[in-house]
């Protein structure tokens, strides 16, 4: 039997790293296998998998794999990636590409100085990922308040192709986020969970974050959790545009127009490149 070689490229956003797996996979990528090729010990290690298939002239369509075995609609941190990684390896001919997700079409570009800026989409603070709030014309969710964990929270609902639950600190650095960020992803108000964003402003146009990710954990960098701060921080602050969010793996700038539409800047680096070993997926096959 002739062994399918399987080729990955592993990559990272500030810190959040995604291995990038193309179409055509002598495998599914059921949970249980994401969960084995994320593991930082017994697998490739990272923070999710981004699996695209298509081309420049029929599209390219990406999906984001969670280490736990569930999908993100978008990421704002992969999105970067992805669109370096199209243009670098020449799938992409142009340094701009429109990429369809589950979230529906988002457009990265890379710039000059190698960073990438992502066209999020309209941002809103409201739809079907809060409870209550699922209707067209139903307000906002600002301040909204919520019982979790023993503590009491008032928190801005973003919705920017995923769900985010924003909330103001005074110190960031006294959150237990480990025991609060469980219990808020999976709060009864988000009827698909919710990324938790940790805020504090800490100038004009800065705002620091520290972040939770659905299925994942806390991460150094969030992109879409940055692009929801921002615009958190518009709305309630009336800060102006655009937003320098401070995360732990570094910077992103984020442009918040009046209607709420979103761009993100950022860097996006390649680790290396490598072809998984035959040991290795006989192995995950098995799960």
């Amino acid at each position: 039997m002739v062994f399918a070689q399987v080729e990955f490229s592993k990559w990272h956003g500030l810190g959040n790293d995604y291995v990038i797996l193309a179409a055509g996979l002598p495998f599914e990528l059921t949970p249980e296998r994401v969960a084995a090729i994320c593991d930082r010990h017994y697998g490739i290690g990272s923070d999710g998998i981004l699996f695209w298939s298509g081309n420049e002239a029929e599209g390219f369509y990406l999906q984001i794999h969670n280490p736990d075995g569930s999908r993100g609609e978008v990421s704002g941190n992969g999105l970067r990636m992805f669109g370096k990684y199209l243009y670098r390896k020449g799938f992409s001919r142009s340094a701009g590409m429109t990429v369809n997700t589950d979230a529906g079409i988002v457009k990265p570009a890379v710039l000059p100085d190698g960073q990438v800026r992502v066209s999020m989409g309209r941002a809103c603070l409201g739809g079907k990922s809060i409870v209550g709030y699922e209707g067209a014309g139903r307000s906002e969710a600002l301040g909204v308040r919520l019982e979790a964990a023993g503590e009491e929270f008032e928190f801005t609902f973003v919705d920017v192709g995923n769900p985010h639950c924003v909330i103001e600190a005074d110190d960031l650095e006294a959150i237990e986020l480990e025991r609060l960020g469980p219990v808020l992803e999976r709060h009864d108000l988000f009827p698909h969970r919710a990324n938790v964003e940790f805020m504090k402003v800490t100038g004009p146009a800065e705002v620091s974050m520290r972040v939770w990710e659905r299925g994942v954990g806390e991460t150094s960098a969030c992109g879409s959790g940055a692009c929801a701060v921002a615009v958190a921080a518009r709305r309630l602050k009336g800060m102006a545009s655009p937003v320098t969010v401070h995360l732990a793996g570094g910077d992103l700038q984020i442009e918040v127009e009046d209607e709420m539409e979103v761009h993100m800047t950022g860097p996006a680096e390649e680790v290396f490149t490598g072809v998984m070993s035959e040991e290795f997926i006989n192995r995950i096959k098995e799960l």
